[in-house]
């Protein structure tokens, strides 16, 4: 409070004019209770105002010289500071994620976030770098670089189900950022009724999306500024006939992409051989660019606008060095006894005819029967137990099945004054259906849903269409059986000695220092892989040495599983289904076995990206189980020698390329076109030519042409040479 007899020429007061301190120049008294005072402002101009005894409370006298006084709270004023300099980081700071978050990413993944992909406004881009490049690193820069620069605020990440707790533990450990999963208890206890809306960070799992309709209309009437798709590729489409089949997952890509600025898609394996069916995917990306576009003579297309693709051979450290070390793959061949020999050509023949029995049958049935029988020949390389169960089951199903059909035609026949012999024409029509795409079942569902999926079919499904050949193909299974049985019982099982010659005597499985190093053993059968776990526990003599994983393992005891594998020294042995082909990490292991080998190229790739990834510091070893002297043993021979010959031409990138080198006729195809031609020396030539073709090094050389992007690293090769 000032007085106003206390208020002089050239005093410096507050309370005059607002939010300032003004001098005073000159005071004229207007009576005892009031002033016209003249002053000057900050700005050096002169005002008159008049002040009364009323204003005195109002008024204060500030120190001479001192517009304003440091008397603040310093931690408030620092505070204060520090968050508008975070605030406006990004415009000094191009790489403001990379400083702020638990990673120490590599070049590669620093191209891709600040090169390849945030120039880009809107974002439609896929991501499909090697298996173990580190993609999730590179999504969570990019999230966390949009978060800070104000470009994002609603993100939703859908992912394969077994992989949605790894996406939100990484974000929260190496990028500070809280993602919340989807489950359909959250969504039935939010308040607004739609928890797509309530939430702004979220994971959601890819087929409980593609599946359930009303979850995607409340999806769809939601807004986001980034989506990432991981697994990318199972969002298939293909063509079948002249149409266009879009699976469910495909549907929920393009519902994903009408709904978000910014649309990544990533995926290790973009390509599946076919280019009409990769154009069809790129549509999610750009629909005007590409939907349709095959069909109307656009047949190979430069999509390095819009994906960035670089294979392991081609990434370095900061210093220059190769980032992976080398991988090496074996082919180990074995021979048939006469007895596994014997039962081989017996299954073959039996296989073959029921194919060719199948070809008469119309719609979806002939390739329900189709994929059926290709599964059981499949297991009949795999191991005799394998083979065993197999018949045992199918048999038994089949019999079932006709004892049924017996029932009901005794039933329709004592109705219409029919007798017994009617049977004869009764057709079999209960038959499980799959999907139109059979070639690309594996593909559509997940690992662990075509295990269980093919255990229902290959039981079940046959070409038979009347009783008298359900009890013939019934007669054939019995006899079979038995054959399988006697092998079993035998224990002749040249593969497994293989396998057993491999574990024991080969250099690559020990330390130098004496101790056994870890393995993981792929095989395609649940019947071969608990086969598998009995005689290498007993061959090892430590039961806890070896644990599994396959499709029928939940997700707790498969996280579990890979924890022990990781930091246990007791457990050595890993053996799985291609249930852990996908999102599993297990560098901690330098060596491989195929001990089945998969149809589809795409699955040899996935399945060396469990151990040859980031953090991998030892060479890698991979051996493929390949038996002399079978239809698709041959193929598979023929396929790794020319694939050994263009590793040396290409410098290794053949392993990263290996699925969009069959762009023609599919890897699968020819293994079934071998099993039912491969008698015939013309045939065996069409696929000796067709195996050149694809993996002829120019043709390789144009693919890795196409899928680089070199302006992605050119900056980073140039400086770190």
């Amino acid at each position: 409070m000032l007085k106003l007899e206390d208020i002089k020429q050239d005093a410096q007061v507050r309370g005059i004019k607002p939010d300032e301190v003004v001098k005073v120049v000159a005071v004229v008294p207007v009576g005892t209770d009031a002033l016209t005072i003249y002053f000057k402002d900050a700005q050096g101009s002169i005002h008159e105002q008049m002040v009364f005894r009323s204003d005195e409370a109002n008024l204060s006298l500030a120190q001479a010289g001192r517009p304003w006084a440091f008397d603040a709270p310093g931690a408030d004023f620092k505070l204060g500071l520090e968050a508008y300099r975070i605030s406006q980081a990004a415009l000094f700071d191009p790489m403001m994620a990379v400083h702020t978050s638990n990673v120490e990413p590599l070049p590669h993944q620093i191209s891709a976030v600040y090169e390849a992909m945030l120039p880009r406004q809107p974002l439609r881009f896929v991501l499909a770098d090697d298996p173990g490049a580190g993609k999730t690193i590179m999504a969570g820069l990019l999230i966390r670089e949009l978060l800070m620069r104000a470009d994002a605020k609603r993100i939703l990440i859908v992912s394969p189900g077994g992989l949605t707790d790894q996406w939100q533990d990484e974000l929260l450990e190496k990028f500070g950022v809280q993602f919340e999963i989807f489950s359909r208890e959250k969504q039935e206890q939010c308040a607004s009724g739609n928890y797509f809306d309530e939430q702004n960070q979220l994971i959601c799992r890819l087929d409980q999306l593609s599946r359930n309709e009303q979850l995607q209309e409340k999806l769809k009437n939601t807004e986001w500024d980034l989506i990432i798709v991981d697994e990318a590729h199972k969002l298939s489409a293909n063509y079948f006939g002249n149409k266009v089949n879009k699976t469910k997952r495909f549907l929920l890509g393009e519902l994903l992409g009408s709904i978000t600025r910014h649309f990544l898609l990533m995926t290790a394996t973009p390509h599946n051989g076919k280019e009409e069916d990769f154009q069809i995917w790129l549509s999610l990306i750009d629909s005007d660019r590409f939907y349709g576009k095959f069909r109307e003579g656009a047949h190979k297309v430069d999509v390095s606008d819009m994906m960035r693709r670089m294979v392991k051979e081609e990434l370095l450290k900061f210093d220059g060095t190769p980032l992976f070390p080398e991988r090496r793959a074996y082919t180990a061949n074995y021979d048939l006894s006469d007895a596994e020999a014997s039962l081989y050509e017996q299954v073959t023949d039996y296989v073959r005819n029921e194919m060719n029995r199948a070809d008469a049958l119309s719609g979806k049935r002939k390739g329900t029967v189709g994929f059926a029988l290709t599964q059981l020949q499949r297991r009949l390389a795999s191991s005799p137990e394998a083979i065993y169960q197999s018949l045992k089951r199918r048999r038994r199903k089949l019999e079932d099945r006709l004892n049924e059909m017996k029932l009901m035609a005794r039933g329709q026949a004592l109705r219409d004054g029919q007798i017994a012999s009617t049977l004869g024409s009764y057709v079999i029509q209960k038959q499980i259906e799959l999907p139109e795409d059979i070639d690309e079942l594996d593909e559509e569902l997940s690992a662990e849903e075509y295990e269980l999926y093919a255990e229902q079919v290959v039981d079940q499904a046959t070409a038979a269409e009347t009783v008298p050949e359900l009890e013939a193909e019934i007669v054939i299974l019995k006899d079979l059986e038995e054959q399988a049985s006697r092998l079993v019982a035998s224990g002749s099982d040249r593969k497994w000695e293989e396998l057993s010659h491999l574990l024991q005597d080969s250099p690559q499985m020990v330390t130098e220092s004496g101790s056994r190093r870890k393995m993981i053993i792929f095989t395609e059968h649940k019947d071969t892989l608990n086969y598998l776990v009995d005689r290498i526990r007993s061959l090892l003599g430590r039961p806890e040495a070896v644990i599994t994983i396959h499709g029928g393992t939940n997700r707790d005891d498969r996280r579990k599983a890979q924890e022990q594998f990781r930091n246990s020294p007791d457990v050595i042995i890993l053996v799985a289904t291609d249930a852990a082909g996908e999102g599993v990490n297990l560098q901690n292991a330098n060596l491989m076995v195929n001990y089945d080998l998969p149809w589809n190229p795409n699955r040899l790739e996935q399945r060396f990206g469990r151990i040859h990834r980031i953090g991998q510091t030892e060479v890698c070893h991979l051996w493929n189980l390949v038996a002399n002297e079978t239809r698709e043993g041959a193929v598979f021979q023929k396929l790794f020698e020319k694939m050994e010959v263009e590793k040396s031409a290409l410098g290794g990138k053949v392993f990263d390329i290996l699925g969009e080198a069959f762009e023609n006729t599919s890897l699968k195809d020819l293994l079934v076109e071998a099993i039912r031609y491969g008698e015939s020396p013309e045939v065996k030539a069409r696929l000796e030519q067709v195996i050149d073709g694809a993996l002829d090094t120019g043709h390789l050389r144009e693919i890795i042409r196409r899928n680089a992007w070199w302006s992605s690293t050119w900056g980073w090769r140039s400086s770190m040479r």
